[in-house]
């Protein structure tokens, strides 16, 4: 069988960031010759690039893994190749457990992704895992696997911070930031493809440039990439809290482009579990940024996500973060159980919070959000916001659905429109008629028809 011939599914779990790995990888096979389809069951060769951050996604992974791998029983599928964090941190143990699996890659090993599928395909069992230190850069070969209209730019990898919880800096390796230069580059082509959303992220967007300009750059990035024409809209993801700058919050606030959404990810409110955490600053430092953020920009959405259930939170220490949230009132919120991960410093605390106490904080914490995020969506009707479409609805044929700047995709919640349906990819402006939890029902205006986020349209 020629190579031309051999079909490869590429399954991607986890984050925007991973995505970006899958895309780069989809365009090395599609340039050694191999052929994308979508569908397992039609592959030769399945890989599967996987997420290990937190216990859920470590059992996601393995559950997929175990999923796909029916179809070397049951279907044409001749290899089964793991990569990404799961095969990063467990190979060995996926190796010996699974035995399905023909290759294990690492998250700095997968731009040998080609030469991997050809030995697996040849019979060999492969184990490439060494020191992440891959940064790719704008000549990868990469296959977007989002709507053409919104591209994510990985703009570092890894991570310095050490959160006490966190294995990314293992996973990962350490913060390394690409070349303005080869960002810039990047956006050209993406802009020149069609992109209306550029997305930036990493582990933390506000250290970039640190390492290699001896000082952080996003504000100045920032700047650069809303220069390139043909985007209209500029996401900024992951911000880290006590590293954001006056100038960044001026870029922000000043650029047309740059989307006013905050992604702030705080992890708690009680100042004990924070410094056991290792995150720098205290809840006074994030009340202090988010004032600092609605100041510069009245109309910013801020997101934060926290995590309950830390070693040494006491129902106490649980009440403030509750108090926090009722107070600050934030935008978007997600909670997550904390997950011990081997090896970290946070595994080895005293004072573990049983599981069955931990998912009820999650919960309460959520429920006070729902509240929040309640009235702040019917704070939006009747106002008017500029909407990018993203199709008609899964639910129903019947409407479509889109964002607004305070939407980003995959996380947030979404507009529903029923009175017309553009293409996928366009604008238009739309009017807020209801609210939901956390989503949005509009109807389109005639061109002119109200100012954007003007709460005074008829």
């Amino acid at each position: 069988m020629s190579v031309m011939s051999e079909a490869v599914a590429l399954v991607s779990l986890g984050c925007a960031k991973n995505l970006v790995d899958s895309e780069v990888m989809a365009g090395l096979l599609t340039a050694a010759g191999y052929r994308m389809t979508s569908f397992p069951g039609d592959a030769d060769v399945i890989v599967v690039n996987t997420c290990a951050f937190i216990g859920e996604a470590q059992q996601e992974a393995v559950d997929t893994i175990l999923d796909l791998a029916k179809h070397k029983e049951a279907g044409r599928c001749r290899a089964l190749v793991v990569t990404g964090c799961l095969a990063q941190r467990f190979a060995s143990e996926l190796l010996a457990e699974i035995p399905e699996i023909d290759a294990v890659v690492g998250t700095g090993d997968f731009p040998l992704i080609a030469d991997v599928v050809r030995r697996a395909l040849s019979g060999e069992r492969v184990r490439l895992v060494g020191t992440p230190c891959y940064l790719y850069d704008e000549n990868a070969p990469r296959i977007l696997s989002t709507p053409p209209y919104v591209a994510y730019v990985k703009i570092a990898e890894g991570c310095s911070n050490q959160c006490s919880y966190c294995v990314i800096p293992d996973l990962r390796g350490p913060y390394r930031s690409r070349p303005m230069e080869s960002i810039i580059a990047e956006v050209r082509k993406l802009a020149r493809g069609g992109a209306k959303e550029l997305i930036l992220i990493a582990q933390d967007t506000t250290r970039y440039g640190e390492d290699i300009y001896g000082h952080p750059s996003l504000a100045r990035l920032l700047r650069e990439v809303c220069k390139v024409d043909g985007p209209r809209w500029v996401r900024v993801l992951y911000m880290y809290p006590t590293r954001v700058t006056g100038e960044l919050i001026e870029v922000m606030a000043s650029e047309p482009k740059i989307c006013k959404y905050v992604d702030l990810p705080l992890q708690h409110a009680d100042d004990d579990i924070l410094r056991a955490m290792n995150r720098r600053g205290t809840s006074d430092d994030a009340r202090e940024i988010i004032a600092r953020f609605r100041q510069a920009m009245p109309d910013v959405t801020i997101r934060s996500t926290f995590i309950v259930g830390f070693p040494g939170e006491t129902d106490e220490k649980f009440g403030r973060l509750l108090d926090f949230l009722k107070e600050v009132r934030l935008d978007r919120v997600g909670v997550f159980a904390y997950s011990p991960q081997p090896g970290t410093p946070a595994a080895r605390l005293h004072g573990r919070v049983p599981a069955r106490v931990k998912e009820r904080r999650r919960r309460e914490a959520m429920e006070v959000q729902k509240t929040i995020s309640r009235e702040k969506n019917e704070a939006r009707v009747g106002k008017v916001f500029d909407v990018l479409i993203e199709g008609r609805s899964e639910e129903s044929d019947l409407v479509t659905v889109g964002r607004s700047q305070a939407e980003a995709p995959e996380i947030d919640g979404l507009i529903y429109i029923g009175n017309e349906h553009p293409a996928p990819g366009e604008f238009r402006r739309v009017r807020i008629v209801d609210a939901g939890d956390y989503d949005l029902v509009g109807e389109t205006l005639a061109p002119g028809a109200g100012e954007a986020g003007d709460a005074r349209v008829p």
